[in-house]
């Protein structure tokens, strides 16, 4: 299971980084050029998931939802100086929850 959470984390963080890269070329007036990483970055969000052991796709990307929420509020912290809300972290906690439910609840039917 730590080795899932790992990946989901790092998942994550590319996801999150390759998204921005779009975001900063379109929103934030940058160089087209960050749309190289960007999308190393989404290849690399793509791969991770493909790692996670599990035997469906669907189940997968559902419970990797709530470490995804979780990462974007994080990220909106540290790399954009914004604090999230007692609300941000409420519902972030609410998906993580959701999260374990579906990793956890999975394994114990398979």
């Amino acid at each position: 299971m730590a080795g899932a959470l790992a990946l989901y984390a790092a998942a994550a963080l590319a996801e999150i980084a390759g998204c921005f890269a779009v975001w900063a070329w379109l929103r934030l007036d940058r160089s087209i050029l960050w749309l190289l990483p960007g999308t190393a970055c989404l290849i690399l969000f793509a791969v991770l998931l493909t790692r996670i052991d599990t035997g469906f796709a669907g189940r997968t990307y559902a419970a990797y939802g709530g470490v995804y929420i979780a990462a974007s509020l994080l990220w909106l912290w540290v790399v954009e100086g914004q604090s999230p809300t007692r609300w941000d972290l409420v519902g972030a906690a609410v998906c993580l929850v959701g999260t374990a439910i579906i990793l956890f609840g999975s394994s114990a039917r398979a």
